[in-house]
């Protein structure tokens, strides 16, 4: 899943490959689509108040993406890594140095249990799913309801990658993708936003006339080539 301005997500493989990538839209597999039951979406991370169960590294990254992403976060463990102890010195998160407890999940509208205790990560899955929660379980993912994607950010442009449950591959998929996927796109996604936000407050009508020029098929082609800007201007 690559977020991007609307539109300009890419149907293809990376590589030119047309075949070899397709979209699921609607329900019904394109060619070359192998069908699954992951439903990816990308959640606002201001309007999410978080709690990370477990202060290692697991923990750690987990809570430290999540307050990347603009989340309220809220770390449950006795002891937790220099790394979480400098992010709740610069008010990035909390931490309740304690033993998890249920009522810690009272607020949360995400959680995360990222233990080296099975028992507590299940106590934790059975918790938050009995209270309708979103919770990935990172020991057991099939007891949560989702598990989290390997991901890249520059800028507006987001790159997220699942792999069937092997995460040292959708990290090594990412990490090619994101290759091509550079600072060029960054910029260009900016541009577009900048121009999209302009012409729809002159009216919708300019931006449905620009985005199809803008945001066609020679999209990748016209960033990389650095043609896009000479587009975007033609449209200020």
């Amino acid at each position: 899943m690559a977020g991007a301005a609307r539109g300009a997500d890419v149907s293809r493989d990376v590589c030119e490959r047309r075949r070899a990538l397709r979209r699921v839209q609607d329900g019904v597999a394109q060619s070359g689509a192998v069908p699954v039951s992951d439903f990816p979406i990308a959640l606002h991370g201001e309007r999410i108040t978080a709690v990370v169960v477990g202060g290692g590294s697991v923990g750690t990254r987990k809570a430290l993406a999540l307050a990347d992403a603009g989340a309220q976060v809220r770390v449950v463990s006795p002891l937790v890594t220099a790394e979480l102890d400098e992010a709740e010195r610069l008010r990035r998160i909390t931490i309740a140095r304690e033993s998890y407890r249920s009522d810690h999940l009272e607020r949360a509208t995400l959680v995360i249990a990222a233990t080296d205790s099975r028992e507590v990560n299940a106590q934790v899955a059975l918790d938050a799913n009995s209270r309708g929660k979103l919770v990935n379980i990172t020991d057991y993912p099939d007891e949560g309801n989702f598990h989290t994607m390997a991901m890249h950010r520059s800028g507006d442009v987001t790159i997220a990658v699942t792999a069937g449950g092997v995460p040292g591959a959708a990290a090594r998929i990412r990490d090619a993708i994101a290759e091509r996927f550079d600072g060029r796109y960054e910029r260009a996604v900016s541009a577009l936003r900048g121009l999209r936000s302009r012409l729809i407050a002159g009216g919708d009508d300019r931006w449905r006339a620009a985005a199809p020029k803008l945001i066609g098929d020679d999209f990748c082609s016209s960033v990389e080539d650095g043609s896009l800007t000479e587009k975007v201007d033609s449209w200020r």
